[in-house]
């Protein structure tokens, strides 16, 4: 018999990021584990709080600093070239201000591993994680950069930025690895369709020494759209378990108002409760 392997993707999504982190404290709270995660952009910054065991740590730093304009505001992106400050968001918040808890990270068994696209290929860049530090946090810093309001983050002599690029829900990959009993975690809903980047011009322009990051982003509706029917299919032929908030969460991307973050937050928590016997049946 094909041993179990029971594993988490997280998709990103800026501020929906908030509906994930509320899934996977509900999910922690139930005892509900795994033996690996992926996570891409904030299902990545946020979802490392499952390998860590940290229930609530991310809707009380989120909140708490949201009108920091060194959390994320256009002051940061003027001042460091970076929309989420790095110096604040990889820096001061987990090693100073919400600690990680890096030692239970390293020691759990947990594999997490990040997303992030290479500006020089286009192509997807997955990281396996040590104990979240040193490289592993620009690993965090770069899944998360976003083109345009964030600045390309130099990592393992490559040139990287937002892993949603290059492979959004990379429930493909984590097949591949091995993993076949997964779990997805989306921040649209189900009847979404991704659209053409509006910005195109802007990308081309700001990054017309780079075709092939271009491209990446051209057809990036295209390969999302192509995914979400994938897992679709899955998730009705019962391979898959899909969570997904109920409709559009209607969050941006810069959010300072923290009763919107708690909102997005807690629609996370009652989706997750209303199918944590669901959950626990599929994983067993």
């Amino acid at each position: 018999m094909e041993k179990i392997k029971r594993g988490l993707v997280m998709e990103g999504g800026a501020m929906r990021g908030m509906f994930t982190a509320g899934v996977i404290d509900v999910m922690m709270e139930n005892g509900i584990d795994f033996d690996g995660a992926i996570g891409v952009s904030a299902g990545a910054a946020f979802g490392c709080n499952i390998k860590s065991r940290q229930i609530g740590r991310v809707i009380r730093y989120a909140t708490k600093y949201c009108n920091d304009w060194r959390f994320c505001s256009w002051k940061s992106l003027f001042k460091t070239g970076d929309l989420y400050g790095a110096e604040f968001c990889y820096k001061d918040i987990p090693y100073e201000l919400d600690p990680m808890d890096f030692d239970t990270f390293a020691t759990n068994p947990m594999e997490f591993y990040a997303v992030s696209t290479d500006v020089d290929t286009g192509k997807a860049q997955y990281h396996k994680f040590g104990d979240g530090k040193g490289k592993d946090m620009k690993y965090f810093m770069s899944t998360a950069s976003m083109p345009i309001v964030s600045k390309i983050v130099e990592v393992d002599g490559k040139g990287l930025l937002d892993g949603g690029v290059s492979d959004s829900i990379p429930i493909k990959f984590w097949e591949h690895k091995g993993y076949n009993r997964n779990v997805v975690i989306l921040t649209q809903p189900i009847d979404y369709v991704k659209k053409p980047n509006k910005m195109m011009p802007l990308i081309k322009a700001v990054y017309n020494k780079l075709p092939n990051l271009v491209q990446a982003v051209k057809i990036r509706h295209i390969e999302y759209n192509k995914t979400t029917r994938y897992i679709r299919n899955k998730e009705e032929s019962g391979e898959l378990f899909v969570i997904r908030p109920p409709k559009a969460l209607e969050i941006g991307s810069m959010e300072h108002n923290p009763d919107e973050l708690r909102r997005v937050y807690n629609i996370g928590r009652e989706t997750m409760q209303a199918r944590v016997e669901d959950l626990k049946k599929y994983l067993a």
